[in-house]
């Protein structure tokens, strides 16, 4: 299981990110279809992108995944991430009670 702090790269574009909160299901982290490796690792020369996941992510953002996993993506690219091939969600901001 990876931990918290972990940082990852994509096999298929230049989308990087670091483990917020870590839960089993990151073991099947994707990028663009392709799982995820920690950075550093060479790229393998025969992945490619899997046009029904490259729908991008965006540099700053945290995605979410149902059972609390949660990534900061710390360099954007065309992948789209996913736990196998379910999506994550883009965390929304929680607004900020008035302050009346």
């Amino acid at each position: 299981m990876l931990k918290n702090g972990t940082r990852l790269q994509s096999q298929v574009c230049d989308t990087q990110v670091i483990v917020v909160r870590a839960s089993e299901a990151l073991d099947d982290l994707r990028c663009g279809g392709a799982l995820m490796a920690p950075i550093g690792d060479d790229r393998s020369p025969d992945a490619q992108i899997d046009a029904t996941l490259a729908d991008g992510n965006i540099m700053g953002k945290r995605y979410v995944e149902d059972a609390g996993a949660e990534v900061l993506v710390t360099k954007a690219g065309v992948g789209t991430l996913s736990i196998g091939s379910t999506p994550l969600a883009l965390k929304e901001a929680k607004p900020l009670p008035a302050s009346d």
